[in-house]
């Protein structure tokens, strides 16, 4: 009789297998591979090697606390003689001395999540156990029969593989890329990752039901999209809106997902302070793509925030034009989500491939502040009874918008407000490239055609439908060139007459700072001309001045002033209302490389600044973030103060020992801190990414006060720091 079949140990191929799933930076200590695709594990015997003719080798998988097969959460499966497409097979693949070389396949709609792989071995009537070890399985976009297959590779590269990116800000008109370090494969953001499904709401009432849901990528994009918010549950982040961040860190100031992750995880999975629209996708983004699911952020500018679904934005204004907080919505300057590539079994036909799901906590869907996914194509075409969430989002990017001004008898008068549309530029990173992607018309079709109006027929957007009334005058905001941190600038009401009469008018001018999300801050310009004549077929410039010193104190971390033209024509008892959100350009951060890099050696990089404001800079901090930087590494305290004229910092050496050396970058974002002698704040926020770019520039925020006597500029600020 043969001896029992004794297994010494099992080999799961980790560098292979990374290699050919596409996952070797998490296959360092452990086995992760993807649904659909063949892995490899080897067995070493101890004594002889299988036999096919004694022995039987049957597998089995399981996942989740409660696993079973009616789930598909559990399968038993013996040695085969080929692949069962659509079920967990296995192959002897090679055999030698006593090592046997098996190749494992997965079903390409099984459950993602940790497994644990056990071997049965039977000689005749007696037979032995054995666990091989455990892997984590997860969406395969490079499978055809996954839910997320993407059949380009440069997409697959991008929206799968891609660390680092850029997260558009800014307005519609001054559109600005935030380089983020999305870090989906460092150390660590797997397991917590995993650790976000095994918390969420739908695991805690019903693991079993949770865990075999987790084969549809459908299923997980909307648990991602509630447990990134904590409104819910002890998701990732807790948002924030106000300016005060005290208690916390301002969303502004986070330059990665990394770093909120880990923090979420080491605090026992207690909300981190603060997010806003573009930190919630982004933080969505780092998940699904590290989950499998291709993903990508993108940014809608005028995106509207339709609280009763009557796809309207409703402006309610005194007689000057200015909004009342408590009857009005709210349209957004920009606002952010994410897009995951996906089929959609559930729905109908042609509805596949990038769905929109938005984790920023804003309306609540089915119960949960999460939203989507919904596909893009359903909102295109107006389709509102989609799932998930096809209202609201249609809402975002074609909402209309009305203006009520209240008169002085209590009456409402409805204005003309041609400045101000509702979802603009729809931005993504393009493939391969560090350039902005419109998108908008994967939204919505050409304004003015015969397919806008049918889908806004199926939409019941009668507002849409409606004729716009001409009055032949028109308005709209213009602005100077230069509207840079730190400088005065002019804007201008740019008023044209197209009548054969005269009009005797009154114009309103003001600038406000405003948030990114609507939110208006005090005045810091103003302007009321009494007696305005436009006359027949005319054209009028009337300018603004916005000083410094009236903005400086004021200005929120979104950098943007409010401008608002309101001309009234009191014979007609007309209003015309124009609006325009000014963006002020913040000074560069640059990233230098110093010396040759070369690969397993220690690289100098030299971040800059200079600082645009006439007063010197106190207590500064340069913030660092990429892979291969330790703690230390990430913060440097600037020396401080820097007073004296166009002083720097002397870089530490390069490893060929001087400065000069090759410009570009070598993976770490930067970001920097710090206060302005006379009392303000420098605060700053940008990333870099990506190895072998060209040098790139970014842009910190700073604020200060205004001197009242000319003084020196303060000047460039150069840290140096060392990656090894």
């Amino acid at each position: 009789m043969a001896q029992d079949l004794i297994l010494g140990r099992c080999d799961l191929e980790l560098e292979a297998n990374g290699r050919d799933h596409y996952t070797a930076d998490l296959c360092r200590e452990r086995l992760v591979v993807r649904r659909g695709q063949p892995f490899r594990v080897t067995l070493h015997f101890e004594g002889r090697n299988y036999e096919a003719s004694v022995d039987s080798l049957t597998f089995s998988v399981v996942t989740g606390p409660a696993p079973s097969e009616e789930a598909g959460t559990k399968a038993r499966f013996p040695l085969s003689d080929a692949v069962d497409e659509g079920a967990w097979t296995a192959l002897v693949v090679d055999q030698q001395d006593s090592a046997l070389s098996l190749q494992l396949s997965t079903p390409a709609n099984a459950p993602i999540g940790l497994y644990r792989l056990s071997l049965e071995a039977s000689t005749g009537y007696e037979g032995s156990s054995f666990v091989l070890g455990h892997f984590t399985l997860l969406f395969n976009p490079w499978c055809p029969a996954d839910a997320v297959y993407l059949d380009s590779e440069q997409e697959r590269e991008e929206y799968v593989l891609t660390q680092q990116g850029f997260i558009y800000q800014g307005s519609a008109k001054f559109i600005k890329g935030i380089p983020w370090n999305f870090g989906q494969f460092e150390d660590g953001i797997l397991d917590i990752c995993l650790m976000l499904l095994d918390i969420n709401p739908k695991f805690l009432r019903d693991a079993s039901r949770d865990c075999s849901r987790r084969s549809s990528p459908v299923y997980v994009g909307r648990v991602v999209s509630g447990m990134v918010n904590c409104n819910d549950d002890q998701g990732v982040l807790l948002g924030r809106w106000d300016n005060n961040y005290g208690d916390g860190i301002s969303p502004m100031f986070w330059i990665g997902s990394v770093d909120i992750l880990r923090r979420w995880k080491s605090c026992g999975c207690q909300r981190v302070k603060y997010g806003q629209c573009w930190v919630f996708a982004a933080v969505a983004c780092t998940v699904l793509r590290c989950l499998g699911i291709p993903t990508r952020v993108v940014t809608n500018y005028n995106s509207a925030h339709d609280q009763n679904s009557n796809l309207l934005i409703e402006y309610f204004r005194n007689e000057f034009g200015e909004i009342q907080k408590d009857k009005s919505e709210m349209i957004w300057n920009f606002h952010c989500w994410v897009e995951s590539w996906m089929t959609r079994p559930d729905l109908q036909p042609g509805y596949e491939g990038w769905q929109a799901l938005d984790p920023t906590p804003q309306e609540k869907s089915e119960g949960t502040y999460c939203c989507g996914p919904v596909p893009v194509r359903a909102i295109k075409e107006g389709d509102l009874s989609t799932k998930y969430d096809a209202p609201f989002v249609f809402a975002e990017v074609n909402a209309d918008v009305v203006d009520w001004i209240r008169q002085e008898d209590g009456s409402l008068h409805k204005s003309v407000n041609r400045s101000l549309v509702v979802g603009l530029q729809i931005s993504t990173k393009s493939v391969g490239r560090d350039e902005r992607e419109d998108i908008t018309h994967n939204y919505k079709y050409p304004e003015g055609s015969p397919e806008e109006r049918e889908a806004f027929t199926r939409a019941n957007h009668l507002n849409k439908l409606a004729d716009k009334e001409e009055t032949g005058i028109a308005m709209r905001i213009r602005v100077s060139q230069s509207m840079s941190m730190g400088s005065d600038f002019d804007v201008f009401a740019y008023i044209t007459n197209n009548t054969a009469e005269d009009h005797a008018c009154r114009l309103l001018l003001c600038a406000r700072t405003v948030s990114y999300n609507g939110v208006l801050g005090p005045e810091c310009g103003a302007k009321d001309l009494l007696n305005l004549s436009l006359e027949p077929f005319s054209e009028k410039s009337i300018p603004l001045r916005i000083l410094y010193k009236k903005y400086c104190d004021c200005l929120t971390e979104s950098n943007l002033i409010k401008v608002r033209g309101l001309l009234i024509e009191p014979a007609a008892n007309n209003y015309l209302l124009a609006e325009r959100d000014i963006y002020l350009e913040n000074p560069e951060i640059k990233i230098r490389i110093l010396g040759e890099p070369k690969q397993n050696r220690k690289l100098v990089a030299e971040v800059s600044l200079r600082n645009p404001l006439a007063v010197p800079l106190l207590g500064c901090t340069f913030t660092v973030e990429g892979a291969g930087l330790t703690e230390e590494q990430k913060t440097m305290e600037m020396p401080g103060p820097l007073s004296s004229p166009r002083s720097s910092l002397s870089p530490q050496p390069g490893p060929s020992g001087g400065r000069a050396g090759s410009e570009g970058e070598g993976g770490p974002a930067a970001a920097a801190r710090g206060t302005p002698q006379a009392g303000g704040e420098l605060r700053e926020r940008q990333a870099e990414s990506c190895e072998g770019f060209q040098e790139r520039h970014h842009r910190p925020l700073l604020r200060g006060p205004q001197p009242h006597v000319s003084r020196p500029r303060a000047p460039d600020l150069t840290p140096t720091f060392i990656l090894s």
